[in-house]
């Protein structure tokens, strides 16, 4: 890492921590290539929960009696739901074996799904969807268990192959619940997805380290209201804790913006496309989950400032084609490319750079750092569908294309800053 880079990764008050040899040789001998993958595998299915409905909103809304300005909600409850396990439940991750936490919330996310899918109505669903967003959170804790096992000059890598498996959850996500709904129905995706989710539970028992670091020592031995209160102490403390987290509440805002309202201008007349063709543009997003890996390398090489530049300038062009789409198809999905390709960039960068400040409050890092991204995808989900409903998709376009150039903004001010 340069010299630069360096300046804005650490913080007044981080103490560099130095875990034993002996510890830190035992957990890397643990994280194989095929542990590797089992974690971005487990992670993408788990985080592909949140999304699942985003291409479904117009039939659940027929089924429910919703409006379209009302359908935000169904995306707004798996978020609040998630925003809260973010708080109150990744932090665990630091506190006791995170083999048996990631296992206990893959059980019981089976469950959440069985009940929103079977739920009779809108209350009921909404319960439904806020229990599988409050569980999803294992997804985080999937991450900050691979960074912890990844050797310090591997850890961008890590975390970036890991992440290109949650950008392919999220993205096939809409792929897979639309064509499964086209054929059975909306409430088919969530039995479906119930099944698959209790499979990797028991995949999880037997495949994740059995002796893997349980969190910082200090976490351990810390109260549990102690614990969760600790991760405002550190957001207080590091700087770039509070400007990673900044930028992700700006750039999950405008992808939301984007996947949350698509469906209901595709869905719409002249274009009247199906579940399974509104499912497939977030299949030429999974271009994204290329991304991943290269900027965690990147990171690794001392690159996140510029690496970070270059994306939110991408982000912010991306609404031009996308802006188009109902005139042309091609520019929508170009413009889906170019965004989902920049918003990974940035998220892998601002993991990797927040898991440097202190490996052993990983969980708390990851944490409090999706509490940005949970808000930003909330705000973004609930104000394009307004926006929709008031002015029709130009109104969404500008609502994305302020959010990313706010990002950019709010990055070149802290450059500034930083080389002053």
């Amino acid at each position: 890492m340069t010299s630069c880079d360096r300046a804005i990764t650490t913080g007044p008050g981080t103490a560099p921590t130095h875990p034993a040899p002996t510890h830190r040789a035992q957990t890397r001998a643990r994280l194989t290539r095929l542990t590797t993958l089992f974690f971005a595998v487990a992670a993408g299915i788990a985080v592909s929960n949140v999304y699942f409905a985003q291409p479904l909103l117009v039939s659940i809304g027929l089924d429910f009696g919703l409006s379209a300005g009302v359908l935000g909600l169904v995306v707004t409850a798996t978020q609040v739901g998630y925003g809260l396990g973010l708080f109150l439940l990744v932090p665990l991750g630091d506190m006791v074996n995170r083999r048996r936490l990631i296992v206990a919330q893959f059980g019981l996310m089976a469950i959440a799904l069985l009940a929103a899918g079977a739920a009779p109505n809108a209350v009921v669903l909404l319960a439904g969807m806020a229990a599988v967003g409050l569980l999803a959170v294992v997804t985080q804790a999937l991450v900050a268990f691979a960074a912890a096992l990844a050797e310090p000059d591997r850890r961008g890598r890590v975390v970036g192959t890991v992440t290109s498996g949650v950008v392919i959850g999220i993205l096939s996500a809409r792929a897979v619940s639309g064509a499964l709904a086209d054929l059975a129905g909306w409430r088919a995706v969530y039995f479906a997805s119930a099944a698959l989710v209790m499979v990797i539970a028991v995949a999880a028992h037997r495949v994740l380290p059995r002796g893997g670091p349980a969190g910082a020592s200090v976490g351990t031995r810390m109260p549990y209201l102690r614990l969760v209160g600790s991760t405002v102490e550190l957001l207080r403390r590091e700087r770039t804790f509070r400007l990673r987290g900044t930028l992700a509440l700006l750039t999950f805002g405008a992808f939301s913006t984007l996947w949350s309202c698509l469906a209901l201008p595709l869905s719409a007349p002249p274009l009247s496309l199906s579940h399974t063709a509104i499912g497939a543009f977030g299949l030429i997003g999974v271009a994204g989950a290329l991304a991943a890996v290269p900027a965690g390398r990147l990171n690794d090489r001392g690159y996140a400032r510029w690496t970070t530049g270059g994306a939110l300038t991408l982000l912010t062009l991306s609404w031009l084609p996308i802006g188009l789409a109902g005139h042309s198809l091609w520019a929508l999905a170009g413009g889906v490319v170019l965004l989902d390709l920049a918003v990974q960039t940035v998220h892998v960068t601002n993991q990797s750079l927040i898991l440097e400040l202190a490996p052993d409050a990983g969980s708390r890092l990851i944490g409090g750092y999706m509490i940005f991204y949970s808000v930003g995808s909330g705000f973004g989900a609930i104000a394009s569908t307004a926006a929709y409903s008031l002015a029709g998709w130009t109104a969404v376009s500008v609502l994305g294309a302020a959010l990313s150039l706010l990002a950019l903004w709010v990055w070149a001010t802290t450059q500034r800053v930083s080389l002053s």
